[in-house]
């Protein structure tokens, strides 16, 4: 008997291995079956749908009186439940506490499981491990995201939460893990200067943004990190890390009232503050401005790229597709046909919207040979000019949107994925249901709506090219860039213009839904 429950265990890894995971990390060290207590959470995956739905998931927008606000999707197939709490608190914030206190979101992040008054760091691990729970924090440009992934079984949801807010209440943020800090930092400083996509998004972010909350990287600086103390890290705790700056995603196995009952726990368990102020609309420069990074290599690398628009924008959709268009969607777009298919100046052209809570960012980037520098610049610029003046090609237009409503599924894979989601949607404020609802806004676009959406948001006219490289001929540059621009008349649209395709039962998500990554320094 118990050599057959033995079997039966192992044959339920080898069918499961991505479940794995999953399994009671507190076994007896005797093989009694009567102690395997993972066997009856093993059961559960029987009932997983051999499957996945298409369908986009329902999600609960659970009320509370503390008015914050609380998304939750039920999912069943797994003994599993995924929390984010997601506060407007990211390094757009590190001013608010004082100036230039740039990176102390993300030293905050950084050190919140350091310790406690009750937990040593090696506590507070075992713990979270021995649990079963899986706890990590990270600052983004507008977000500070906790996440928390633990068994749904009591025994282990309730204690591992407790934890969770005893380390966002109580971390002691000591000197001498600031140190520590420190030092990392005046080693990952060295390593920059060998990463010129990392300089040149420092410089993009920099000249785009001027005195904006977004131009300083996340992790700050050697001089901004350095005024950092562990009562400045507290009092960025007790002023942004409250219940009135947060918002709340849950995905798992439990019930519309426990998930309701979980969040107000996790509410009252905070000081409840209040939300941080909305941030000022960054100031955007006419014209070309070209910035040169001097760096030795058989490659230059090269990035192009002005202020675009917020994730709450109206166009943001078309702007999408847009961008799946021009330089998004591999070798079908037009970057890669033009720079690497055509010339093979490049092994990949890429361009890319950051949406986030004020204006972001559009660029295109790529690297090519030092000898092929200037040609490539030419043929990159002059692509985005006919793309934003030219009529759009009707037939690409129809095989981007396919390709991207063929992709849904990947949006919500998995409860990690659904979760990621729920906390996208709660903190830019977006309606509960907008996993159903932007399958049909994609649907809807017409080749018009598209084209006003380039002619409006992308300006091939004002633009910041940023170039790593042993030299760099600027004005030459200068004289090629205004050499491929011409009046930009309006596009004409043929009046039988296409026509979505009839709405089916496919519903789909936006590819590039996490619209707020963690920038690089």
């Amino acid at each position: 008997m118990k050599t057959s429950l033995l079997i039966i265990l192992a044959s339920s890894f080898l069918t499961f291995p991505v479940f794995a995971d999953i399994v009671d990390q507190d076994l007896p060290e005797q093989d009694d079956p009567s102690q395997l207590k993972s066997i009856t959470q093993l059961n559960g995956l029987k009932n997983i749908p051999a499957k996945q739905t298409d369908q986009a998931p329902y999600v609960h927008d659970l009320k509370n009186a503390y008015q914050v606000r609380t998304l939750f999707v039920e999912s069943s197939a797994l003994p599993i439940v995924d929390l984010q709490l997601t506060f407007n608190a990211g390094s757009a914030r590190d001013e608010s506490i004082g100036k230039g206190l740039f990176g102390i979101a993300n030293m905050a992040a950084n050190l919140m499981t350091e310790g406690t008054e009750n937990y040593s760091a090696a506590q507070i691990a075992n713990t979270f491990e021995q649990l079963g729970a899986q706890f990590s924090v990270k600052a983004y440009r507008d977000m500070f995201v906790v996440r928390l992934r633990v068994m749904s079984d009591p025994q282990k949801i309730q204690p591992a939460i407790n934890l969770m807010l005893e380390v966002l209440n109580h971390a002691t943020f000591t000197p001498s893990s600031l140190n520590l800090v420190y030092s990392n930092t005046q080693v990952g400083q060295r390593q920059l200067q060998e990463n010129p996509n990392r300089l040149i998004d420092i410089k993009l972010y920099r000249t785009l943004y001027g005195t904006h909350p977004y131009a300083q990287p996340i992790t700050g600086t050697n001089a901004s990190i350095r005024k950092i103390t562990p009562a400045l890290l507290k009092q960025f705790r007790e002023q942004l890390l409250v219940a009135q700056n947060m918002n709340i995603a849950m995905t798992g196995q439990l019930t519309t009232q426990q998930a309701s009952d979980l969040s107000i726990k996790i509410i009252q368990s905070l000081p409840q503050g209040r939300a941080a102020l909305p941030l000022n609309q960054p100031y955007s420069e006419r014209g070309f401005n070209i910035q040169h990074i001097q760096y030795q290599s058989t490659q230059a690398y090269v990035t192009m790229g002005h202020l675009g628009i917020s994730r709450n924008d109206p166009d943001q959709p078309a702007l999408e597709l847009a961008n799946q268009m021009l330089g998004g969607s591999g070798f079908n777009s037009l970057l890669m046909k033009e720079l690497r298919v055509k010339r093979g100046y490049t092994y990949g052209a890429y361009s890319a919207f950051s949406f986030t809570q004020t204006n972001g960012i559009f660029s295109l980037n790529y690297s090519t040979k030092q000898d092929q520098l200037m040609e490539s610049i030419q043929v990159a610029h002059k692509t985005l000019v006919d793309f934003v003046k030219q009529p759009i090609d009707r037939k690409q237009l129809e095989e981007t949107r396919s390709g991207m409503l063929r992709a849904f599924p990947m949006s919500f894979s998995s409860n990690a994925n659904i979760n990621a989601q729920l906390g996208s949607i709660g903190f830019y404020g977006l309606p509960a249901d907008y996993l159903s609802i932007y399958p049909e806004q994609l649907r809807k676009l017409t080749a018009q709506d598209v084209q006003q959406a380039i002619r409006k948001h992308i300006h091939p006219d004002n633009l910041t090219v940023i170039v790593a490289s042993e030299k760099l001929d600027k004005e030459k540059l200068l004289q090629d860039l205004k050499d491929n621009l011409s009046p930009i008349k309006p596009v004409q649209i043929d009046p039988e213009a296409i026509h979505p395709p009839a709405p089916s039962q496919d519903n789909v998500a936006p590819l590039n839904f996490h619209t707020d990554t963690h920038a690089s320094i």
